[in-house]
This record gives structure tokens, sequence and C-alpha cells, in this order.
């Protein structure tokens, strides 16, 4: 019984470490696009260019880009830009911070051309083992859920209604933000 509880306390360590790992990738690109100069692009529809200038709480573009105010528990915006026609719209919207009893949530969500492409988890619950272990198994079923969806109109996962509920208000208010 330790054994099988060692194993899974391990498995739902790695699996925030991921969700953790795979949020610090996507700062990483966006603050590397920031610096190379890159201005942010609209929350939909196409893109624009421009040369960008960081804020107090996000980046703005000097022709044309949008800007984004405010911490992530709020939902902050951060986009990519590209020039051309057929300009690719992509930014990321961070849900706000949803406290439960065992813990906080909180979900960030990409989108590119008006569709989620990635639902990445910020925070789970973890408040103890238990609550991690039910975090780490219910976080990639809502997310292809969600995926599939294209919506936060998706069932709670039995057995993790309290991450899912939190889950799911948290991406609502990222899909609030970004305006879908």
């Amino acid at each position: 019984m330790r054994t099988r509880a060692a194993i899974s306390a391990s498995l739902a360590s790695v699996g925030i470490l991921a969700a953790g790992w795979q949020a610090g990738a996507q700062a990483l690109d966006a603050a590397q696009a920031t610096a190379a100069g890159t201005g942010t692009g609209t929350t939909t529809g196409t893109a624009t260019s421009g040369t960008g200038s960081t804020t107090a709480g996000g980046t703005s573009g000097a022709t044309g880009g949008s800007t984004s105010s405010g911490a992530s528990s709020s939902g902050s915006t951060s986009g990519q830009a590209t020039t051309g026609a057929q300009a690719k719209a992509q930014a990321t919207y961070a849900g706000k911070v949803v406290s439960t009893r065992f813990g906080t949530v909180q979900v960030q969500i990409t989108v590119q051309n008006g569709k989620i492409t990635d639902v990445t988890a910020l925070k789970l619950t973890d408040a103890e083992r238990k609550s991690q272990m039910i975090s780490s198994q219910a976080a990639p079923i809502l997310r292809s859920e969600v995926l599939r969806a294209q919506s936060a109109d998706v069932q709670t996962v039995s057995g993790a209604t309290v991450t899912s509920d939190a889950y799911l208000t948290s991406l609502q208010a990222a899909l609030d933000a970004a305006h879908l």
C-alpha cells in the first residue's frame, strides 16, 4: 500500500512539474519575442506588426498592436505577431486564480485564429497528496475535452468535482478575456 501511495505521489509531482515546465517555456517564448522587438498580435483575426515595448502589465505594439494589462489572475494577454496577408494571430490568456479547499487552480489558453489550440494548467490543487493525485489525473482529461468542445461547456471529471469546477471557472475567465 505504501509503495502504491509513493508511486501515485511521484506521478502527481511529475505531472505538476511538467505543467510548470510547459508554462515556463511559454513565458520564455513570450519574453524572447518581446525582447526581439516583436509587437503583440490582436486577440482575434489578423495579427499586426510593429516594434514592441514592455509596460507594467503587458506589452503593446507601436503600430496598431493590442494592449494588455493586469496580473495573470485577471486574464493577462501575450501575443506574437507576424506580417503578411495570411498572418495567424496567436495569443495566450491566463484565467483567474480560483481558490478551493484543496488549493488554487489557474489555467491558461492559447488561441490562434479564434480557436483554442492549447490549454495549460498553471496551478492545480495541491493541499495534500490526494488532491495532487486527483488533479494530475483530471487535468489531461479536462484539457482534451476543452480542446474537443472549444469551450468550457464540458462535464466535470468523476471523483474530481472540486478541481474540475475550479478548472472550468478559470478557463471561462480566460475565454472571456479572449472574447471567445
